[in-house]
């Protein structure tokens, strides 16, 4: 077998090595649950965010960030399918044509390594706050420059030895994580902010919530009316209308007044307790039954 064989070889060794001391060191189950936690998290963050609420207030759990970001991921997940399944099928339909015809190796082998050290260059840029890309746009141009300078290096002139193709694709698979969770970051930021953008707009379609409170708790807001309850044995002796629950979590409310929008009023974050009682009504129905004395 010649010298260059045994080159051409070592990559598939390589790799399997490469995943197996990652796996040694990260658990893959604990690499996903840090991907889907860390999208949570941003995911709640922002959605919050956007109403001016701080999500560490909320006491959201750990579940909590699991759960609620598993619709923002139907769309990553087909991209990276799709994508996948158009590389390999790719590869199955024009493999044997490059492998015959050595003529059209060396202008595609240009090309890949081209336009992976423009994406490389992109993404370094935005990385060093030179250029401003958009959402996600980085990562992935990084991911991708890096992925096709490789089979460009590699397509032209294998790795001189078992330990150097060892280190590239170690370097491959860290600039790949890495920038898995950057793009799973920015994408979570935007589904958040996105998320509360369409909360937003539908708030006079949500159903609407009527408040009574123990003590006077002093709420304004567009849309808010506070009345009080002159029954002389009532338990709770304020009434406020106008609101809708945007989420509970933990033993905080989340509320809106009915006509809020960015910049024209306060969210309200109420604690859960005796003193309060929540009282609910499809979104128009309850209005005029609750504009009656308490």
């Amino acid at each position: 077998m010649s010298t260059s064989d045994s080159e051409g070889q070592s990559a598939p060794a390589a790799l399997p090595r490469v995943l197996k001391a990652a796996a040694a060191v990260i658990a893959p189950g604990t690499a996903l649950t840090a991907v889907l936690y860390y999208f949570g998290y941003l995911h709640v963050f922002y959605f919050c965010d956007y109403f001016g609420v701080h999500s560490t207030t909320l006491g959201f759990t750990a579940e909590d960030y699991l759960l609620r970001n598993v619709d923002g991921l139907f769309v990553p997940l087909t991209v990276v399918a799709v994508v996948g399944l158009l590389v390999l099928w790719g590869q199955r339909l024009l493999g044997p044509y490059l492998a015959r015809a050595s003529s059209a190796r060396l202008p595609i082998t240009l090309g890949a390594l081209g336009a992976g050290a423009l994406l490389s260059i992109l993404g370094l840029l935005n990385v060093f706050g030179v250029l401003a890309l958009g959402l996600a746009v980085a990562p992935l141009c990084l991911t991708v420059g890096v992925l096709l300078l490789m089979a460009a290096v590699r397509g032209y002139r294998p790795a001189p030895s078992e330990w150097s193709t060892i280190a590239e694709w170690a370097g491959v698979f860290a600039i790949v994580s890495i920038c898995a969770f950057w793009a799973a970051g920015d994408y979570a930021a935007s589904v958040g902010a996105g998320r509360a953008r369409s909360l937003a707009a539908s708030l006079p379609r949500q159903p609407d919530v009527l408040l009574y409170s123990a003590a006077d708790l002093g709420l304004a807001g567009p849309g808010l009316t506070e009345t009080p309850c002159t029954a002389p044995n009532a338990a709770y002796r304020y009434r406020y209308a106008g609101l809708k629950l945007v989420l509970q979590s933990g033993d905080q409310y989340l509320l809106l007044p009915e006509r809020w929008a960015p910049g024209e009023g306060p969210a309200i974050v109420l604690p859960r307790g005796d003193s309060v009682r929540l009282e609910f009504a499809a979104a128009g129905t309850g209005a005029k039954d609750w504009s009656a004395p308490c």
